[in-house]
């Protein structure tokens, strides 16, 4: 259990730092002027809570499918949506270098 637990906490450490809801959750932080700016905590609390429900969320969802679709077919897709989605963003930034 304890490898599993630290298996998944440092693969979501890795794969969320620097990403669009960490620079998100900075941003939130630090606006506002200095008299205005919104509790560290209450921003802390916030981000972790949604990070704990769509964990949560995937962790259901990933359970439910592994009872109805072969381990296989999961991988397949898998690579097939990171295949999609690196398409998608390789031609975006392509289009954008170009635009410039």
């Amino acid at each position: 259990m304890i490898p599993l637990l630290l298996k998944s906490f440092a693969l979501v450490f890795v794969a969320e730092m620097g990403d669009k809801t960490q620079l998100s959750t900075l941003a939130l932080a630090s606006s506002g002027d200095a008299a205005a700016r919104h509790p560290q905590l209450a921003v802390f609390l916030g981000s972790a809570l949604a990070l704990v429900c769509t964990s949560a969320v995937a962790a259901l969802c990933g359970a439910w499918i592994a009872r109805h679709v072969s381990l296989r077919y999961v991988k397949i897709g898998a690579a097939l949506l990171f295949f999609v989605f690196g398409a998608v963003y390789l031609r975006e930034g392509l289009l954008e270098g170009a635009a410039r």
